[in-house]
């Protein structure tokens, strides 16, 4: 594995994030890619099927045995949420019904995050977009983990800790290293997931409920899906600072796996982005990937070079430029896809 790495420090970059360099070069070589820009509506069709059986099992399991409750949580609602929570990762990039109509995004992601229990959708499209425009900055991006964090989990026990908690820090993280103001669609959100919350609990009782918090704690924390959490921007080779993974569970995660093409052109559906790998493949097929998320999970454990620490930084921006607002933001997205498909 190496020789062990004794001060645990972050990568530290003084140039932009890489993709929208090669995301330059890719439409000025192949501009055909182009049309694969826009939404993509089948992806309701997905989501709405896995929350009738997320809400099924769980009113099915309402007198089930403490054990066969957390197991079918683990296997079956672990697995649909993390599904669920990717599909909410879509949506804040307006993927299923387009920039055009932003509302008929955010209302898919209210139905989206009922079996979750506890609210997500516009929180996460709050801080997610910051992720992509200031990738690495050491305040705007919420998903690099904090010093407090690389401090607590950086042994081996310690790393398996961070990976049991991860829904934990991804939720409470955002608010305490860049808190935002809450918007009005946040309170609409908390009121609709509290609200079935009360009506699954009143109807079904507690199992119920308790089925749908443990789908999310249990699915977003030690399980294969949650690979991606780590595969995604966790250095495992210096030099690079996002992976793609090109294996099977990629069928059933709107293809998150195909995390450098999705950071390439975060304005084309998940559908989509093989494509993108088979138009381009000189840009993609040398760079480092994966193939087995429960490997990246393994190694992250127990390779003593990698950690909480394993992350590219960049000095922040906070204070040297103006961050659009959501409305702006997805203006601008929108106005891309535009100016793309009229190239044509």
């Amino acid at each position: 594995m190496g020789q062990y790495i004794t001060t645990h420090e972050f990568y530290h970059a003084y140039t932009d994030e890489p993709h929208a360099t090669r995301r330059k070069e890719i439409l000025k070589k192949y501009p055909e890619i182009k049309q694969l820009m826009g939404h993509d509506w089948r992806m309701s069709i997905q989501v709405t099927i896995s929350v009738i059986i997320q809400i099924s099992v769980a009113i099915l399991l309402r007198e089930a045995s403490w054990l066969k409750l957390i197991l079918f949580a683990y296997v079956i609602g672990g697995t649909i949420n993390h599904t669920l929570s990717l599909a909410l990762h879509e949506l804040t990039h307006n993927l299923a019904f387009g920039h055009s109509r932003p509302m008929c995004n955010r209302l898919l992601g209210f139905f989206a995050n009922l079996p979750l229990g506890v609210p997500a959708s516009i929180t996460l499209k709050k801080y997610h977009l910051d992720h992509h425009r200031f990738q690495g900055d050491t305040v705007y991006d919420t998903d690099v983990p904090t010093r407090l964090e690389v401090f607590l989990f950086s042994s081996r026990i310690g790393k398996l800790i961070f990976l049991i908690i991860m829904p934990f820090l991804y939720s409470f993280r955002p608010m305490f290293v860049f808190p935002k103001a809450i918007h009005l669609l946040e309170i609409l959100n908390l009121i609709i997931a509290f609200t079935f919350d009360g009506v699954m609990f009143y109807y079904f009782g507690g199992k119920t409920l308790l089925y749908f918090l443990f789908s999310t704690a249990l699915g977003l924390s030690l399980h294969p899906i949650s690979g991606h959490f780590i595969a995604e921007h966790y250095v495992f080779k210096e030099g690079h600072e996002t992976y793609s993974y090109y294996g099977p569970l990629n069928a059933i995660t709107y293809n998150v796996g195909y995390h450098n093409e999705h950071h390439d052109f975060p304005y084309i559906p998940g559908r989509n982005l093989p494509k993108v790998r088979k138009i381009a493949p000189e840009y993609y097929d040398h760079l480092p990937q994966y193939t087995s998320w429960v490997k990246v999970l393994y190694d992250f454990v127990m390779n003593d070079n990698v950690g909480p620490w394993s992350r590219v930084t960049r000095p922040t921006k906070v204070g040297r430029v103006s961050v659009p607002t959501q409305q702006e933001y997805e203006q601008q997205l929108k106005s891309t896809v535009c100016q793309a498909h009229k190239q044509e």
